[in-house]
């Protein structure tokens, strides 16, 4: 090793300390700046979501192995901390303000169930502390629950049900019978569903409600045949959803009646099978064979395809937007301050990780994006193990679909 002189060493040390004065880094600041950049994500980990939470997760570790490709946030290793919040606001609020004190999470992307979101979200607002939702609510963006910190990527149920209650009403028929389950998201689904069809001069012959994660309709469809709807429309999410059809398909009722939903989720197709979801009508945030068309979708699925050797599925999409989100809004305040990164979002809205053009309304910061109307491919019909749904028509997105910033509290 060569020797190096006193007066060099002194030279080569001075001029490092007085770079680091001249940018008024210090060494407690400079050790600050080397830790990770620690985002927490509460899922249901456990439980009838369990299939979406785990797409979620796969979702959330992709953006962040892109983001930490590209070096990191502002020079920093970006980790994200899961946690199951086990379907429960009780224990969503204590694993999230785990996350928050104990293991120094800067940034919450996550949430999957409506009421469980909205326990998350009064934590990240105690502690100051940005929360990119992951979940369907209409609650969640509007006031008294929202904040200027909380931001809600996914749809919600005024969107989703009034594009597709729109949808079903136009193409499938105007006498319908609901079930859905009796929790937030079902019941917000339901509410909208009805105006809907009113809206669109249908005929409402009964809805009835069921407890979340227990899905028994046997003693329900006798009733529901008797009435013969035109269209019998499932707010049934998660495994319920696949309980459900199981049953409607035992009573016949797909030969007499069309089956539609406000949504479909990949991960339960995959699960079910063409069998039981052909013919299934709903609609969706994302889909992987848009890949053929959008290019940031192709980057995405090329991305998980390598990593997991599946395609991501609709609402691992969201988490991976949702980090991205982060890294993207840091990097615009030049902060991790919550307010900061928040206002530099509504500032620079416009976005686009996975579907094309995003952006954030500026009252609400709600995530205003395209969907899509499908149908399940059956039997025969599917492209390879994942080609499972044929694409109906695309909803541009437009702000008419939700509820207005008037609307939500905001004047």
């Amino acid at each position: 090793m060569a020797s190096i002189s006193r007066r060099k060493f002194l030279g080569a040390t001075g001029a490092t300390a007085g770079a680091v004065a001249a940018h008024g880094l210090f060494p407690s600041v400079l050790r600050a700046q080397a830790e990770p950049l620690r985002i927490g994500c509460p899922l249901p980990l456990t439980g009838p979501f369990a299939a979406l939470a785990a797409d979620m997760q796969r979702g959330a570790q992709l953006a962040v192995d892109e983001l930490n490709a590209k070096g990191g946030v502002m020079g920093r290793k970006v980790e994200v901390l899961f946690r199951d919040d086990e379907l429960k606001p009780a224990v969503g609020a204590q694993r999230t303000k785990e996350l928050i004190e104990n293991q120094k999470c800067q940034f919450i992307v996550g949430g999957l169930a409506a009421h469980v979101q909205m326990a998350i979200n009064e934590q990240t607002k105690k502690a100051k502390v940005l929360f990119i939702s992951t979940s369907q609510s209409d609650e969640i963006s509007a006031k008294p629950d929202t904040s200027p910190i909380t931001f809600h990527e996914a749809l919600n149920p005024t969107i989703t049900s009034r594009v597709m209650g729109t949808w079903i009403a136009q193409n499938l028929g105007k006498k319908w019978w609901i079930i859905y389950a009796d929790y937030a998201w079902g019941k917000q689904n339901n509410a909208v569903l009805q105006d809907t069809l009113k809206k669109q001069g249908g005929t409402l012959l009964g809805a009835t409600p069921y407890p979340l994660g227990s899905a028994e309709f046997s003693a329900h469809l006798p009733k529901i045949q008797a009435a013969k709807p035109d269209v019998l429309v499932s707010v049934t999410p998660g495994a319920d959803n696949i309980a459900y059809l199981k049953q409607a398909r035992s009573f016949g009722m797909d030969k007499t009646m069309k089956l539609a939903q406000p949504l479909l989720w990949i991960s339960y197709l995959k699960e079910g099978g063409p069998e039981l979801y052909s013919d299934i009508y709903g609609s969706i945030n994302w889909y992987w064979e848009l890949q053929d068309t959008i290019p940031s979708a192709k980057k995405f699925v090329e991305a998980s395809m390598k990593k997991f050797n599946m395609p991501p599925g609709d609402y691992g999409a969201y988490s991976y937007s949702g980090v991205l989100e982060v890294g993207r809004g840091v990097e615009l305040a030049k902060s991790t301050d919550a307010e900061a990164v928040a206002n530099a979002l509504r500032k620079s809205p416009v976005y686009d990780h996975f579907k094309g053009k995003e952006w954030w309304r500026a009252c609400d910061n709600k995530a205003m994006q395209d969907m899509w109307i499908v149908k399940g491919r059956g039997p025969g019909k599917t492209k390879g193990d994942w080609g499972l749904m044929d694409i109906v028509a695309k909803v541009a997105a437009d702000e008419k679909y939700d509820r207005t910033c008037a609307e939500k509290g905001f004047v």
